[in-house]
């Protein structure tokens, strides 16, 4: 396995995820971090875009997950972002932190819950 890595923090995108029906309906903002082993040599020996990772597809793939269909949870939605980013990136590893800020549960101020996933191919 790779030792090197990209990193994509602080994505943030709007989805309707969650177990109770406004979560589901109204939606909610969630953030998602991201990373990714890759073999990185190769592009840095070579100054070669087309032997690395591009950042933008690790954000697409994350973005189409996120903002399609909803999912009750969290756990779901951090697997499905690393399968794809493993299976469309042709990466290694991936490592997935799904971020909600300022969950709907009752009586309780809570600045963010969160959950972290990493799947290897």
């Amino acid at each position: 396995m790779a030792e090197d890595r990209i990193q994509v923090k602080g994505m943030k995108f709007f989805g309707h995820h969650g177990i109770t029906n406004e979560e589901q309906f109204i939606g909610q903002r969630i953030e998602v971090d991201v990373e990714i082993e890759f073999d990185l040599e190769p592009a840095g020996k070579s100054d070669d875009p087309n032997l690395t990772v591009d950042y933008t597809s690790v954000f697409q793939v994350t973005k189409e997950i996120v903002e399609g269909k909803s999912v009750k949870l969290m756990e779901t939605l951090a697997q499905t972002i690393c399968d794809q980013l493993i299976l469309k990136l042709q990466v290694e590893s991936a490592w997935v932190k799904v971020i909600k800020p300022n969950p709907p549960i009752e009586n309780s101020v809570i600045e963010s819950v969160a959950i972290e996933v990493q799947r290897d191919k």
